[in-house]
């Protein structure tokens, strides 16, 4: 199998009224694997600085713009199984605002992505807390209350699962 070792980025984009914007996805290489919800994000390019990666995986995945990018406030390391490859990815999360609920148009996927997105919205901070559908990052519920609460770490907060 290949193995795919990468500096990535990802948004926790949220909109006035505290909404958190995330896309369905699934494995087109595993129908067995349960499906989940995640935020937008992805590997970084060569010479790409991770708030660049970030801000582009955004439009790419959503479509969306019209963000006002804030600091990465997460970092995890995970490895993954995904379209037949092991990813293994340092991941910077950052935090982005926008206004109202724009619509879902992404740009430029690569075709797994096409074939592995199924849908986003919009939720509802209460409706994802209560919710047991999988999120990535796996730690999301855990964190984001703090974020929502105007809580914005100084620096980084690591929110890796351990892997042991």
């Amino acid at each position: 199998m290949w193995v795919i070792r990468r500096p990535a980025a990802r948004v926790v984009l949220l909109n006035e009224q505290g909404r958190i914007f995330m896309m369905k996805a699934s494995d087109p290489a595993d129908p067995y694997k349960p499906s989940w919800w995640e935020i937008p994000g992805g590997g970084a390019g060569f010479n790409e600085s991770l708030a660049d990666a970030a801000r582009r995986e955004l439009y790419e995945e959503t479509g969306i713009s019209k963000v006002a990018m804030g600091p990465c406030i997460w970092t995890q390391y995970v490895e993954f199984e995904f379209g037949g490859m092991r990813f293994e990815s340092d991941e910077s999360i950052f935090l982005a605002r926008t206004e109202g609920e724009l619509e879902w148009q992404p740009q430029k996927l690569e075709a797994l992505e096409a074939a592995a997105f199924e849908g986003a919205r919009w939720w509802e901070p209460r409706d994802l807390l209560a919710s047991s559908e999988p999120v990535l990052p796996e730690r999301l519920r855990e964190f984001l209350p703090q974020i929502l609460e105007g809580e914005i770490p100084k620096t980084p907060l690591d929110i890796s699962v351990d892997l042991s």
